[in-house]
């Protein structure tokens, strides 16, 4: 599972990044989307490596991003009624399944593919222009990722 958000904006981007941002489900800066760790997503994230931050979530971010952020089309949040009429016991094995990897968060029927986020409290650490490595906020972040979403719920 890979957490993707979209920190900086498109224009004067090139068409591929922003038609790579659509089918990544990120229309928005600060919307976040949950992937998998396929090759066709790696591609996708090096392409838009340049607008969007990702890194491997913890479960327990996971759990809270679905719990406070996840919306059901109409705006209506997830619930245990939901996730039984999807397959599930209940929300939490829902969350299960969508964090190993056997059930695709944004394929899940009548369920919005993003999650719209708050800007970081206390803003951004470094640089949106720059990557990570070299101390700006964009591209792979690893484990590190957790810490921003956790400031963005």
């Amino acid at each position: 599972c890979i957490a993707v958000v979209r920190i900086r904006g498109t224009i004067s981007a090139s068409m591929q990044a922003r038609e790579t941002l659509a089918m990544l489900h990120l229309p928005r800066n600060n919307y976040a989307a949950l992937v998998d760790d396929r090759p066709a997503f790696q591609g996708m994230l090096k392409t838009a490596r340049d607008y969007v931050t990702y890194g491997e979530p913890s479960k327990e971010t996971v759990a809270l991003m679905i719990k406070k952020k996840g919306r059901l089309i109409g705006d209506r949040e997830l619930t245990d009624d939901y996730a039984q009429k999807s397959g599930f016991k209940s929300l939490d094995d829902l969350i299960e399944a969508v964090y190993a990897g056997r059930v695709e968060y944004w394929k899940l029927k009548a369920v919005q593919p993003v999650f719209r986020l708050h800007p970081p409290s206390k803003g951004f650490k470094g640089k949106i222009k720059r990557h990570y490595g070299s101390g700006g906020e964009l591209g792979n972040r690893g484990e590190e990722i957790d810490k921003l979403l956790r400031r963005m719920l």
